[in-house]
């Protein structure tokens, strides 16, 4: 049942793609029926601005086949420029990004503080790292960094754990399978879905454990999950991470989002040690105790109370899944509460991000879907299908959402979605989204806004803390609320997005208050700012306009 009350402005969306110049065509298998588990993964997409010239450019991560793989000609993935006006040009052979890989995933992050942004890629085999050289190309540092992790990795994220200024790295592991080690093959008599037969996995398969990696400071990395307490033990099935403060103390915590097993949160001791709370927290299942798909995950501020609140999305048959920070590390499965709850929901869902996309001070919900199972292409069966629209929640500022998806424009063109990045890259001050897609070309869909709402963006740049200011956290004070965003750039799964922080201001005229608290422990506070603009904001200069927002372009900030 919609909830009562009066319905929000509803954004809608473009597609935007055939204008784009984006021309990408994933591939992941055969394009019909999937004999094995790892050519239905992957899918990953990353918003970066990889020349710093204001403009959020696009990668695209490319999967692969069994017949490519053996013969040692896996294709690599795609690096697009924004060059405005919603164009976008092909520069991947230009910026020497031509290694290749069964890709999955896609995360960035300036890790060595040069004032440029470096590419992570996460692969069915070897990951590689990419140095950004700040000249339009990239290097593969791979082996000097020490973090080429040869297992089938997923949604990689970076996050200052120790906060000693330096990016630390988290990488999720699946499964123990892959092209040169098979798991059973479709037609398994064990291997069946709703009747039908499909690939199996990953019930029935072993998994993969995680890897945490130390930033040493001078390009390398060390494997530190042993030393600092952030061991997968059971080897649970790993795809979507986050680090966030979730317990408000100032330094980020991780949470690992398994499919089919316990969900794991890591709670940052303060000492360069974790200790693990997944079942103490509430976080591990679901409120009735069942483990969940757990593919996509976010973590952010749904309800204006100053605590970061957790979302997982979840597989068909079941419901995606909104815990409530309650403080003190206890969290409530509210999804039935939040008009959330759709137990048997014909939705795969991936790529998901708290956003606010109407501008109106409360962040929505986003998921792309998909299904698994080429099969129900040919033959649906009453509730799935294999080709799914997007999903838009609309949050009412009551602790409830509403399903506003049949009413959102394009998203409701079917497709067979994986990662989604969320980005502004018109630079208009609204969010906008692109979707990866499954053996198909990616969407990227335009932002259309309808409602008058008043906006502010913030890109960060740290001085004693990391230069990209992942963990900082930003409240605006507007209009009788009070909004917190946390720096980060991975969200959802397989994929990254815009890191600056962006917050809708509704029919706010004026910005009261901004506070920030770095990761370095510093705080800023900032009266009567101006709304529907972009700033920088820098760790020792304080507030300004953001010389970037009109896609000139500057060098990096030193």
């Amino acid at each position: 049942m919609a909830p009562s009350g009066p319905r929000p402005s509803v954004p809608r969306f473009v597609d935007v793609t055939e204008r784009s110049g984006i021309v990408f065509q994933h591939i992941s298998g055969p394009v019909g029926e999937k004999d094995y588990i790892f050519e239905t993964k992957g899918g990953g997409i990353g918003a970066l601005d990889y020349d710093n010239d204001g403009r959020m450019d696009l990668f695209i991560a490319q999967g692969s086949t069994l017949e490519r793989f053996r013969a040692g000609q896996n294709p690599h993935g795609a690096l697009f420029r924004n060059l405005g006006d919603w164009r976008f040009e092909d520069v991947t052979e230009r910026a020497g990004l031509t290694r290749g890989a069964w890709g999955m995933g896609a995360t960035a992050a300036d890790y060595d503080n040069d004032g440029w942004v470096d590419l992570y890629l996460t692969n069915l085999g070897p990951n590689i790292l990419y140095h950004n050289n700040g000249d339009g190309t990239f290097t593969d540092v791979t082996a000097k960094a020490g973090v080429g992790d040869p297992r089938w990795s997923t949604s990689a994220a970076f996050g200052d754990y120790d906060a000693d200024g330096f990016l630390d790295l988290f990488v999720p592991n699946y499964l123990d399978v892959g092209p040169d080690k098979l798991p059973e093959p479709l037609g398994t008599p064990r291997c069946t879905y709703l009747g039908r037969p499909v690939m199996c996995g990953p019930r029935g398969l072993e998994g993969a454990a995680d890897s945490l990696y130390h930033n040493n400071g001078d390009g390398t990395f060390s494997e530190v999950s042993e030393k600092t307490g952030v061991v997968d033990r059971e080897r649970f099935f790993g795809l979507g991470s986050v680090w966030a403060d979730l317990d408000n103390d100032g330094d980020l915590d991780l949470y690992v989002a398994n499919d089919a097993t316990p969900n794991l949160l890591f709670v940052n001791q303060g000492n360069g040690t974790f200790v693990e709370r997944g079942f103490l927290s509430g976080l591990a299942v679901s409120g009735d105790g069942r483990e969940q798909a757990s593919m996509g995950v976010d973590a952010a501020d749904y309800d204006n109370d100053g605590l970061l609140d957790v979302f997982c999305a979840h597989f068909a048959g079941d419901y995606s899944t909104l815990y409530r920070n309650q403080g003190d590390l206890a969290f409530e499965d509210v999804t039935a509460s939040a008009g959330l709850h759709y137990p048997a929901s014909p939705l795969v869902s991936w790529g998901t991000r708290f956003v606010d996309l109407n501008q109106d001070g409360w962040k929505d919900l986003f998921h792309a879907n998909g299904h698994v199972y080429p099969s129900f292409e040919a033959r649906p069966n009453d509730r799935e299908t294999y080709r799914q629209p997007q999903t838009l929640y609309l949050n009412l500022g009551t602790g409830r959402f509403v399903d506003v998806s049949a009413t959102s424009g394009d998203l409701q063109r079917p497709g067979v979605g994986r990662g989604a990045a969320f980005a502004d890259f018109d630079n208009d001050g609204d969010v906008d989204i692109a979707v990866a897609q499954m053996n198909a070309s990616p969407r990227l869909f335009r932002n259309d806004q309808t409602a008058p709402g008043h906006w502010v963006m913030f890109r960060t740049v740290g001085r004693r803390s990391n230069r990209d200011g992942i963990g900082a956290r930003i409240a605006v004070g507007a209009g009788g609320l009070r909004q917190v965003w946390e720096i980060k750039r991975t969200v959802g799964i397989y994929s990254c997005s815009d890191p600056r922080a962006h917050f809708g201001l509704g029919e706010a005229a004026r910005i009261e208050r901004v506070e920030v608290r770095w990761p370095s422990g510093k705080l800023q506070d900032f009266r009567d700012v101006a709304v529907d603009r972009h700033y920088l904001l820098d760790e020792e200069a304080g507030l300004s306009e953001d010389r970037r927002q009109d896609g000139r372009g500057v060098t990096s900030e030193r």
